[in-house]
């Protein structure tokens, strides 16, 4: 491993900006989260495997994430994960692979098609809401719950910031406040 480099005090916003600092916290927090969800007794078996060999990443977690209960349309998938149509349709090939999500015809429109979770899907959804969790609460046992409420707070109004321009993929108002 080789060492960090140096940074003198007129550069040292760098390293040290909110930006850098979110980034730096998130990459942590979803490594937590797969390293739980490789561990869970929950998680389905083979996905489970796949995240202790860290073969799963943007995938499993951007379908995570975005993919409603009652499934979506690629393009509002891609929309909803701020990626490209042809990047989210990637993602989704690899979790059709993997059976955790499978496409179907849209009843509302037979010529498009919705992807949506299988049951192994659901499982893995329930096994990442339970690692999710437990890594909120690790959180706020690392910085404490008055902390961990104001992050949670400025995190949302941040996310929130530019109003109807995001009333889609970052939308937190209705979040539960688990922090």
């Amino acid at each position: 491993m080789s060492p960090m480099p140096s940074f003198g005090p007129e550069e040292r916003w760098r390293v040290t900006h909110l930006g850098r600092l979110m980034g730096h916290a998130l990459r942590r927090f979803d490594e937590r989260v797969l390293w739980l969800m490789a561990h869970s007794p929950h998680a389905p078996l083979a996905l489970s495997n796949l995240a202790a060999h860290a073969q799963v990443g943007a995938a499993i977690v951007h379908i995570t994430r975005h993919l409603p209960l009652g499934g979506a349309r690629l393009t509002e998938l891609a929309h909803s994960a701020g990626m490209s149509k042809q990047a989210m349709g990637d993602l989704v090939d690899q979790c059709v692979a993997w059976g955790l999500v499978r496409r179907e015809r849209d009843p509302h429109d037979a010529r498009a098609r919705r992807i949506v979770f299988t049951p192994t899907g659901l499982d893995w959804l329930q096994a990442f809401r339970r690692a999710v969790e437990q890594a909120e609460q690790e959180f706020r046992a690392a910085v404490g719950d008055a902390v961990a409420a104001v992050v949670a707070l400025g995190l949302e109004a941040y996310a929130e910031g530019d109003g109807a321009a995001r009333a889609g993929p970052y939308n937190v108002a209705h979040r539960e406040r688990t922090l």
